[in-house]
C-alpha cells in the first residue's frame, strides 16, 4: 500500500514538474512586435497576467477600461500582463489588426497570437476574457489564479467582487489568492 501510494505520488510530482516546464517553453507571437515570445523569458518578476481576448467578444471591449486600470496600478509592482488570442492566425493582415488595435486601444502591452490554440488547451480556457496569473515556482511557472476578472461585466459602478485585482494583492503580500479560481463570464471561445 505504501509502495503504491508512493509511486502514485511520484508521478503526479513528475507530471506537475513537466507541466511547470511547459508553461515556461509555451511560445507565441507578438503581433505588437512580430517577434516570437517565450513565456518563461516575459514572465519575470512577481507574477504575470495572461489575458485572453478577442476583437470579436463584446465582453472584451467591456472590460478595456478595468484591463488598462488594473496594468496601470500593478505592472510598477513586477507585476506583467499580456493579451492573448485564440482566435486569429499569425498572417500580416491578422497581426496588422491586432497591432492597430493596441495602438488606438491604448493597451499598450504584447498582444500574443494563439494561432495553434496551444496555450488555450494547456490552460483550459473556455471564454474571453478569461484571465491566468502565473508567478514564480520553485520548478517553473505556475498557475496561482484563474478566471474572472470581477463578478460584472456589463456594468463597471455596478461590481462588488473585484477578483482579478484581490488576487493580484494577495500575490504581492505573498499569501496564496483565495479563492484561486473564478469561473469566467463572456463569449465561447471558438475551438478549430
Amino acid at each position: 500500500m505504501k509502495k503504491t501510494f508512493l509511486l502514485i505520488s511520484l508521478c503526479i510530482g513528475l507530471l506537475w514538474s513537466a507541466s511547470a516546464q511547459n508553461l515556461n517553453e509555451l511560445t507565441a507571437t507578438d503581433a505588437v512586435t512580430g517577434k516570437t515570445m517565450n513565456l518563461g523569458s516575459m514572465s519575470s518578476g512577481k507574477g504575470f497576467v495572461l489575458i485572453f481576448h478577442s476583437l470579436n467578444c463584446p465582453f472584451a471591449k467591456l472590460y478595456e477600461t478595468r484591463i488598462k486600470a488594473l496594468k496601470t496600478t500593478f505592472q510598477n509592482q513586477g507585476i506583467g500582463f499580456a493579451l492573448i488570442n485564440p482566435e486569429v492566425g499569425i498572417s500580416e493582415p491578422e497581426q496588422t489588426v491586432l497591432r492597430n488595435y493596441i495602438d488606438q486601444s491604448g493597451m499598450n502591452m504584447s498582444y500574443l497570437i494563439d494561432g495553434g490554440q496551444a496555450w488555450t488547451k494547456v490552460f483550459g480556457i473556455t471564454k474571453i476574457p478569461e484571465i491566468v496569473v502565473l508567478t514564480p515556482g520553485e520548478s517553473g511557472l505556475k498557475i496561482t489564479y484563474r478566471g474572472a476578472i470581477d463578478n460584472n461585466p456589463q456594468s463597471e459602478t455596478a461590481v462588488t467582487e473585484r477578483h482579478l485585482e484581490r488576487a493580484l494583492n494577495q500575490i504581492l503580500r505573498k499569501e496564496s489568492p483565495t479563492p484561486a479560481q473564478v469561473r469566467a463570464v463572456g463569449c465561447n471561445v471558438r475551438t478549430y
